[in-house]
């Protein structure tokens, strides 16, 4: 037993009954349970009880054992004065203090099944993909699960790029650029396309994104891959990332994309090549992806965008491939630009100017294919398939916030789990 899972039964009444008495074998009645507090403090707030036809209103006091009263100093802390009862999963002390003031102790071990007790020892103390996988039942995935997940995954977004909106004056297409590029480089190289991004005033972007090689050669020269041209179209690339800088005064910091454990379709040379193409082809980039009325819409933006002519035969500077064929955008990798950089900005665009769209939000995802990778894998092998988008980053987000992190109680999985012995 742990303080936080005896909370979490009082909080959600979670016993064999309800016939409570106190050490002193006093009937007590709960009338209000309280509002359980997750700040400093009694555990529970504004609870009301009733013993010998008294009703007392006040502060509810939880621990493992009586004694913990003693160990955690409550007797000298102003906070715990207003304290009506006591309850404790086993007594094992008499508080002179608490018996003085007349607040009763109540002892739940015998109302509590024991049941729930194993269980969550096992979810707790078992290394495995998920903490409940040896008792993980589908029937037990609550309504709405997968539409909560999601729109509690977009919370969290909007709050970062709300923090990166406040530094960049509310600038949503810069903002636009900084996610996209973070997604443009996939997991090696997110951090360092974002800072080449970041570290390039959004209004350079905005002069020269009529001009595809211009917006490659920035792209290049602040990746630090132009200062030994190798060949013509590099000496090219050379002469205008030396205008650009001069013209516009580029940093002279260099941002050095990452080659290692990555395959050719996915170097940084590629990815770069058509996050500039991308700027090129939609120069109201940010309206069409805003006012998308469906995910196909916004497969129509991204389904041209290709890297430049010169690498249909190259994956790195000066080295001619045996592949030679335009390196188009695939449909997988649309899919991933579209869920973690565009629809968490279409909320957060929605929600800055206070319309509600949640419902059309979640559309998008389900007409979005699941995602395919070792979680949702994992997720397959317990029997939960995945039939689109929605459900996919729904059990994603589930993994990373509540199984990886073994917070059961806080899991409406768990607490179905828990609940139903």
């Amino acid at each position: 037993m742990t303080e936080k899972l005896l909370q979490y039964l009082w909080n959600f009444k979670i016993f064999k009954n309800f016939d409570f008495k106190d050490i002193e074998e006093n009937s007590v009645e709960i009338l209000d349970f309280g509002k359980w507090n997750t700040d400093s403090g009694p555990d529970f707030l504004l609870a009301k009880i009733k013993i010998n036809n008294v009703i007392f209103a006040g502060n509810i006091e939880l621990h493992v054992k009586s004694s913990d009263w003693i160990f955690h100093n409550h007797s000298i802390d102003p906070n715990y004065q207003n304290i009506i009862l006591h309850v404790v999963f086993q007594n094992d002390a008499d508080i002179d203090e608490l018996k003085n003031k007349n607040i009763p102790t109540l002892e739940l071990k015998s109302f509590i099944d024991e049941n729930i007790l194993w269980k969550y020892e096992k979810l707790v103390s078992e290394n495995q993909f998920i903490p409940c996988e040896n008792i993980f039942d589908t029937n037990k995935i609550p309504v709405n699960f997968h539409e909560e997940n999601v729109l509690k995954k977009l919370h969290q977004k909007s709050l970062e790029i709300e923090k990166s909106l406040e530094l960049y004056k509310n600038n949503f297409e810069a903002v636009l650029f900084h996610n996209l590029a973070y997604s443009f480089g996939l997991k090696v190289n997110a951090f360092i396309f974002k800072q080449i991004a970041e570290s390039i005033n959004f209004t350079t972007i905005n002069k020269i994104k009529q001009n595809e090689t211009q917006l490659e050669a920035l792209f290049f020269g602040i990746s630090g891959w132009l200062d030994v041209p190798e060949d013509d179209q590099m000496q090219v690339w050379k002469r205008e990332f030396d205008f650009i800088k001069a013209k516009f005064n580029i940093s002279e910091l260099k941002f050095r994309p990452k080659f290692l454990r990555l395959r050719p379709p996915n170097f940084p040379t590629i990815r770069l090549s058509q996050l500039a193409n991308l700027y090129y082809q939609h120069h109201n980039l940010f309206s069409k992806v805003i006012f998308a009325k469906n995910s196909a819409e916004l497969f129509e933006i991204f389904k041209d965008v290709k890297a430049s002519e010169y690498w249909d035969n190259h994956f790195n500077f000066g080295k001619i491939s045996t592949v030679d064929q335009p390196k188009v955008l695939t449909k997988d990798f649309i899919e991933l630009i579209i869920l973690n950089a565009i629809l968490p900005l279409k909320y957060t665009y929605h929600k800055y100017h206070n319309e509600e769209i949640t419902d059309e939000i979640l559309e998008f995802y389900t007409n979005i294919s699941s995602e395919k990778n070792s979680i949702i894998d994992q997720w397959k092998s317990l029997g939960l398939k995945t039939k689109n988008a929605l459900e996919s980053q729904s059990l994603i987000y589930h993994y990373k916030n509540s199984c990886e992190e073994k917070n059961c109680l806080n899991c409406s999985i768990g607490f179905k789990l828990l609940k139903e012995t």
